[in-house]
């Protein structure tokens, strides 16, 4: 491997600027996270794109907004705009728990520090910005920004917040991935002969751009008002009445999951927040394009001697696709990235695998070969008509639907392509596979075949001891508001894997993932959980309390008190006490949470749970030592 110089990363500092010969850039980008020059961190995909596009492009990551505000001017005036992003997460997510208590490290930040960004980046950063350099455009993407585009219940203030453009006083907000959208804005630049971009230009020229929102005074909207627009309740008429946000969040999911989507107006503030429709799903072309970027797949070198434990998880995983057509309700992923599935060509994927081979201290594993789900890939609507008449959020639930193309050969082409390179010893599944997709009978028994091949060898070749699923929960009810499969299927699947490693003579786990306090969750299911997986000898390790999470069907149902789709009323646990008196039965086997279980039991009238639970010892199990 070739050894690296500075200037192989995208400039941080004016001496980097002066290594290159630049004198000034046309973008320069503000990232809460810091900065890895690798697929998987949005800022240097952003970064990488717009070089592409030609353009000199700085990145300033996690600035410092404590100080006089020397970060957000040490790159000058940029000749285009500013780019903002909070991040890989929101930045909430990413800094509390579901208690509002701080987590143990920030991942995206080296050796995990909490003092490195603020809450809320995307409007602290471009706040500072407008203060500096008012009349240049600010560009406000990422997945804090994209969730929060309309109005939106946030867990932290426990209030209904404006467009994130409110607060921000952001110029235009890309919501998103933002792939298609910034190579649509750069080539308009281009086409227009823009020197120097200044916010009216920006305005006439993303007007009717995809993907894009922006505010605009009632007399100014593009177009005017017409019946082709979805007119949402005004946020200040959501404030006064949360049966009209639950409404409205209804028509964001659907909208945002259709192949041809209406533009969505809001009014907040006396003017309009205007949400144009997303591009089509990317190419393939298009996303190979993304990946196949000149990334040096490291942090940058000002990290030196320092661990940012996100790189640390992903440096040796190889993303497969884009998108996910689970409709979780709790899940932001299809919000964010859509449900239509884009997958990368063989040849994409392989030559990534390749570039992680010449990395020094590979040393023939790969972490995962995945995606938001791992099965997916190559997954889509048989008949596109079918898919562009489609609203539903879901392509799985409440049933799959028989247009969907549930084919795992392509799937397995990948993994048996990668594993036949001589690097590779082992590669590994670390995402979360959906068994509802592998039990799944279809009419083409050639397609039930591979999905039975898939199955064995997923579990012999492919599990690093411990496999993710994620049932989520074991209540029926619970389940369907989920939009999760009940869970027999979990049951069926288990005793597939059981078997598999009892003939193949290997002794591996499932490791299930599973949620409390959801919406519709009552503490007598968690009882039942709690029973049901101590049946199956599980301990259980990776749970998690429910967090609302803006622009989720489960945070509306959580904030209304309404289910959007039926605005039926839907108990939630929302208090910390009914939160933690629900966590406490994952851990029914912990001796100190014992006594407050058998309590709760007993306030329940369940003592046939209490005897599952905890059953009298026999006589020869007393005499154990």
């Amino acid at each position: 491997m070739n050894r690296q110089q500075l200037t192989d990363w995208l400039p941080t500092t004016q001496k980097e600027l002066k290594l290159r010969g630049w004198d000034e850039v046309d973008v320069v980008l503000f990232s809460g996270d810091a900065y890895v020059d690798h697929p998987s961190f949005g800022g240097a995909v952003v970064g990488r794109l717009l070089e592409a596009e030609g353009l000199r492009v700085a990145i300033v990551p996690q600035p410092n907004w404590q100080d006089d505000g020397r970060d957000f001017k040490k790159m000058g005036r940029p000749r285009l705009f500013f780019a903002v992003s909070a991040g890989c997460m929101d930045s909430m997510v990413n800094k509390y728990t579901a208690n509002r208590r701080l987590r143990s490290e920030d991942a995206y930040t080296p050796d995990g520090r909490h003092d490195k960004r603020p809450e809320y980046p995307s409007i602290v950063y471009t706040r500072i910005l407008k203060e500096h350099f008012p009349e240049v455009p600010v560009v406000l993407g990422g997945i804090e920004a994209s969730l929060r585009r309309l109005t939106h219940y946030d867990y932290w203030q426990d209030r209904l917040c404006k467009s994130i453009l409110c607060d921000s006083k952001a110029d235009l907000l890309i919501y998103g991935m933002g792939e298609q959208p910034l190579a649509d804005l750069c080539q308009r630049i281009r086409e227009n002969e823009i020197e120097q971009l200044s916010i009216a230009n920006l305005r006439h020229l993303v007007a009717d751009m995809p993907q894009t929102v922006m505010l605009y005074a009632k007399n100014e909207i593009p177009n005017g008002i017409s019946e082709e627009d979805m007119q949402l309740h005004s946020h200040e008429e959501c404030v006064r009445d949360k049966r009209k946000q639950a409404e409205n969040f209804r028509h964001i999911e659907e909208e945002s999951n259709k192949l041809h989507a209406r533009r969505i107006l809001q009014s907040v503030d006396g003017c309009f927040a205007v949400v144009n429709p997303p591009y089509p799903p990317m190419l393939q072309e298009e996303l190979d394009h993304s990946f196949d970027l000149p990334y040096t797949r490291l942090p940058h070198p000002k990290y030196k001697g320092k661990r940012i434990p996100a790189y640390d998880m992903i440096k040796f995983s190889v993303n497969l696709h884009r998108g996910c057509f689970g409709g979780c309700a709790f899940c932001t992923i299809s919000a964010h990235q859509g449900k239509f599935i884009v997958s990368r060509s063989k040849e994409s994927i392989l030559r990534e695998v390749k570039a992680i081979v010449r990395m020094p201290d590979f040393k023939g594993y790969l972490s995962d070969l995945g995606g938001p789900s791992a099965n997916m890939y190559a997954m889509r609507g048989v008949d596109k008509t079918l898919c562009s008449r489609c609203k539903r959020p879901s392509c799985i639930h409440p049933k799959i639907c028989p247009n969907l193309n549930t084919d795992h050969r392509p799937l397995l082409d990948i993994y048996r392509s990668v594993d036949a390179l001589p690097e590779i010893k082992k590669s590994f599944i670390g995402s979360g596979v959906r068994y509802d997709l592998l039990l799944h009978r279809s009419k083409d028994e050639a397609i039930n075949k591979a999905a039975r091949e898939y199955t064995h060898e997923l579990i012999v070749r492919h599990v690093s001891g411990r496999l993710k699923v994620a049932p989520e929960h074991t209540s029926s009810a619970v389940l369907e508001l989920m939009r999760k499969p009940d869970f027999g299927q979990f049951y069926e699947f288990k005793r597939i894997f059981d078997r598999i490693n009892k003939e193949e003579g290997l002794n591996q786990q499932i490791i299930p993932y599973f949620i409390s306090s959801h919406p519709g969750c009552s503490e007598e299911d968690m009882a039942e959980l709690a029973v049901k997986t101590r049946r199956l000898d599980f301990q259980l390790e990776q749970v998690q309390d429910f967090t609302p999470t803006s622009m989720t069907v489960s945070t509306e149902t959580w904030y209304t008190g309404l289910h959007p789709y039926t605005l039926k009323p839907v108990f939630s646990a929302r208090t910390q006490q009914e939160k933690l008196s629900q966590r406490m039965f994952f851990f029914w086997y912990k001796p100190e949470e014992k006594a407050k279980i058998v309590a709760a039991l007993r306030r329940m009238n369940r003592p046939d749970l209490i005897a599952e639970l905890y059953p009298p010892a026999t006589g020869k199990r007393k005499g154990k030592k």
